[in-house]
């Protein structure tokens, strides 16, 4: 039997004669050339960018909550922290580092872990 999958153009590809990535973290950003599959940086960096917005989401929300204390709470303090969190969280996917990525590898270490959790590609 003869396996099949498609490209990011739809072209299809005989997976049992083609070289294929070691993960299907970014399969929407297969592209074939002769018979090696390899990830199209630019859109892997694009579906990078959509699943950090997707993390952020419930972060953001979460964060609202926080400020909102703090402000009931008149805690200037705290509110700067918040304020600051959140640009932080939106700023995200414009990072230098998923853009100066010239590689698969350097755009999974180009999750901030640190601002959005574990890094879902390891």
């Amino acid at each position: 039997m003869v396996d099949y999958t498609k490209d990011k153009n739809n072209k299809l590809i005989d997976t049992s004669t083609a070289t294929i990535p070691t993960n299907r973290f970014f399969r929407n950003a297969w592209v074939l050339s002769g018979s090696v599959i390899s990830e199209d940086l630019t859109t892997a960096k694009n579906l990078f960018k959509d699943k950090i917005r997707e993390v952020r989401a419930p972060l953001l929300d979460a964060e609202d909550v926080v400020y909102m204390k703090a402000l009931e709470n008149a805690d200037t303090d705290a509110q700067t922290a918040s304020k600051n969190k959140k640009q932080s969280l939106r700023d995200a996917p414009a990072s230098s580092s998923i853009t100066n990525a010239s590689d698969i590898t350097q755009l999974i270490n180009a999750w901030d872990e640190s601002l959005l959790g574990t890094n879902p590609y390891k």
